[in-house]
């Protein structure tokens, strides 16, 4: 049923165009004129202006043979880098890199799979439901597409997200996940000569780290200090250091715990050193922004089902599956629309050892051609 030519073709042309974060629009071009031909009412919307992009979310709305809610579809368009000048070598059924770049598997498989998908429904008049396509820009940067998209534009109220690894699997939970920038301010001295008058920054964050827990907290949960900047000289006092960091839960108790916990941890070190308010050093700031809400699909919603099911005509068992990392899913969820996030074969992601294979793609272009008949075919 899937043209398998036609679709590693396409990929190799979507993989081969540049799209790195911001620079979306050549991809976003072609695939609007694909679009198009397919018969698709084709917008874009302003989420350039936010994101700093150059382009916008591309929305497409295609007619349906049956009178159903649209289903809605979605990928990103942007790639990490190093993500330009890509060349493909597919041998043996495996797409890869020329070893320079990444491959642009993650998430361009995902875009040629929902053309080829698409195109395969309408060239053989076989019933399907109206979909809405959303493309997102700017995922990679933190999901900034998909934040900045109008959920109100849509008439979808579920629908599948292709960005995902395991092609015989839908991802209903994935974590809340905030990221945390902390200051403390010290006091500077000249540190051979008169010590004493100084307040180390760096002693006093390095008080607090120690009480801090990171790495696996639990199945669910989990913490990290990425980054630390500070100090200007061996022979001055730091009067300044900066850390930066990520927490994530699957349960958002848990994750205001962990916030809890590294508050803590910097009040007491500040106040061992002789800190503690306003007026006097060292003192700790601390600020927290979310990237991104929670995920967690009940396992008998219709979305779930409808993929199972879909997958039980192939043969397949469509299992549920937690993840640890976010995805565009995670926005959508968090706005009200219940998206499963499904899997293309992409593996070793974010790397220039990157590969896709075609077998694997043809399984999640296979499953999500059997989820969009299956839907058509159930009552209105």
């Amino acid at each position: 049923m899937i043209n398998t030519k036609r679709l590693t073709e396409r990929f190799i042309r979507l993989a081969e165009t540049d799209s790195p974060s911001r620079h979306e629009k050549a991809v976003a071009d072609m695939l609007a004129s694909e679009l198009k031909a397919l018969g698709a009412e084709v917008s874009f919307d302003n989420a350039h202006e936010a994101c700093g992009s150059q382009t916008g979310n591309l929305i497409a709305r295609i007619p349906g043979t049956v009178d159903k809610t649209p289903l809605m579809l979605s990928a990103h368009m942007d790639t990490v880098t190093p993500g330009e000048g890509v060349k493909v070598v597919f041998e043996n059924g495996v797409f890869r890199s020329a070893g320079e770049t990444v491959l642009g598997g993650d998430d361009k498989s995902s875009l040629a799979i929902i053309l080829e998908v698409m195109q395969t429904l309408i060239e053989k008049d076989l019933p399907r439901p109206p979909v809405e396509i959303v493309f997102t820009v700017c995922e990679e940067i933190g999901l900034l597409g998909a934040k900045s998209f109008d959920l109100e534009t849509l008439q979808a109220t579920m629908g599948y997200i292709l960005d995902s690894q395991d092609t015989e699997a839908v991802v209903t939970n994935a974590p809340f996940a905030v990221h945390y920038k902390i200051t403390v301010t010290g006091l500077s001295a000249h540190a051979g000569m008169e010590p004493e008058k100084g307040v180390n920054a760096i002693s006093v964050a390095s008080d607090a780290i120690t009480r801090i827990s990171c790495g696996r907290i639990d199945s669910e949960t989990t913490c990290n200090i990425g980054k630390i900047e500070g100090g200007a000289a061996t022979n001055i006092v730091p009067d300044c250091v900066v850390l930066t960091g990520e927490a994530r839960s699957h349960t958002k108790a848990k994750l205001d715990t962990i916030l809890d916990g590294i508050r803590d941890a910097f009040q007491e070190a500040v106040v061992r050193a002789g800190g503690g308010d306003d007026e006097s050093l060292p003192r700790y700031e601390i600020e927290v922004n979310e990237d991104f809400p929670g995920t967690s699909v009940p396992h008998d919603h219709a979305m779930v089902l409808l993929a199972q099911e879909a997958g039980k005509e192939l043969g397949r068992t469509i299992v549920t599956q937690r993840v640890g990392g976010g995805s565009d899913a995670n926005v959508f969820f968090g706005k009200g629309l219940m998206a499963g996030v499904l899997g293309s074969g992409m593996t070793d992601v974010h790397t220039t050892s990157e590969s896709i294979t075609l077998a694997d793609m043809t399984a999640s272009a296979e499953l999500l051609h059997a989820i969009l008949t299956r839907y058509a075919r159930q009552g209105a």
